[in-house]
């Protein structure tokens, strides 16, 4: 699946982020600060520092530098979080991306299997739980979902970032779930469209053209201006960082974007697909 989180790999359990969130609250109680008080001052949201002190998010590269200044934490943070190896309901395969894509100042999405995991409501996505094979157990189903909730803060949480996702027309008449599901995950999907940093373009059943045939993708920009890619199959995921594979990629999903309908008419293509359903 699109975040790792619901197809071939197993979550893991994470002592080491837990050992993080524990030093971040003891560092922050020693300098007098509620999570109130200090959300601001690490420019994240009061959910957003709970999470990390609970170790169920990994901490941005700017949250543990700001956080190591706010709290003169003698480097005590820099070093913890160099350790940092596991993400709770994450495959291991797909930590990497998770890592860049919670700093990414651009984050493309082409999908032709499933909806992405940041544009999923969870009655799809435990849909998707529940259908996995092998079976997953209760907590497996719990872990995945915590975790794909959480990065489905990162559309909010970071509205300078630019989201863009291509979703093939098929995906929303699967019905997967059944009519019910499809018509809240499509009302979703619209109100996801309406903030300013998310774009969502259909592509038609119907194309006589289609640079995506290859499988899904999706890039992302960094803060210093680095794209990557990450593309995802049955049993694994592939991190791609070579300048050449990616910009082959970025060319794809730049003429995907002029293929796909625009944005008003797949807008206008699922408010009625949302009626039929």
């Amino acid at each position: 699946m699109t975040d790792g989180t619901g197809g071939a790999g197993e979550p893991e359990a994470s002592d080491s982020l837990k050992a993080f969130g524990e030093v971040v609250k003891a560092f922050r109680k020693r300098a007098g600060l509620t999570q109130e008080e200090f959300a601001p001052r690490v420019r994240y949201s009061v959910p957003t520092v709970a999470s990390i002190e609970q170790g169920r998010r990994f901490p941005p590269v700017d949250f543990v530098e700001r956080a190591e200044q706010t709290l003169d934490a003698f480097g005590a943070l820099r070093g913890a979080a160099r350790h940092l190896s596991r993400q709770p309901g994450l495959a291991s395969w797909f930590r990497q991306w998770a890592r860049f894509e919670a700093e990414a100042v651009s984050l493309y999405t082409y999908e032709c299997r499933l909806i992405p995991g940041l544009l999923q409501t969870e009655a799809y996505a435990r849909t998707l739980f529940t259908n996995q094979l092998p079976p997953l157990g209760d907590d497996q189903v719990e872990a995945q979902w915590v975790a794909r909730a959480e990065r489905q803060r990162l559309l909010r949480e970071r509205p300078n970032t630019a989201f863009s996702f291509i979703l093939e027309e098929h995906l929303f008449l699967r019905r997967m779930g059944g009519a019910e599901v499809t018509q809240e995950l499509i009302d979703h999907v619209l109100g996801l469209a309406e903030l300013r940093n998310v774009e969502v373009q259909v592509m038609p059943l119907v194309r006589n053209g289609h640079a995506g045939l290859d499988g899904p993708m999706q890039l992302l920009e960094t803060p210093d201006a680095r794209w990557f890619a990450y593309n995802e199959g049955q049993r694994g995921g592939m991190f791609v960082p070579e300048r050449k594979e990616v910009s082959v990629l970025q060319m794809r999903y730049a003429r995907m974007r002029s293929q796909a309908l625009s944005l008003d008419d797949s807008l206008s293509l699922l408010q009625r697909m949302r009626g039929a359903s």
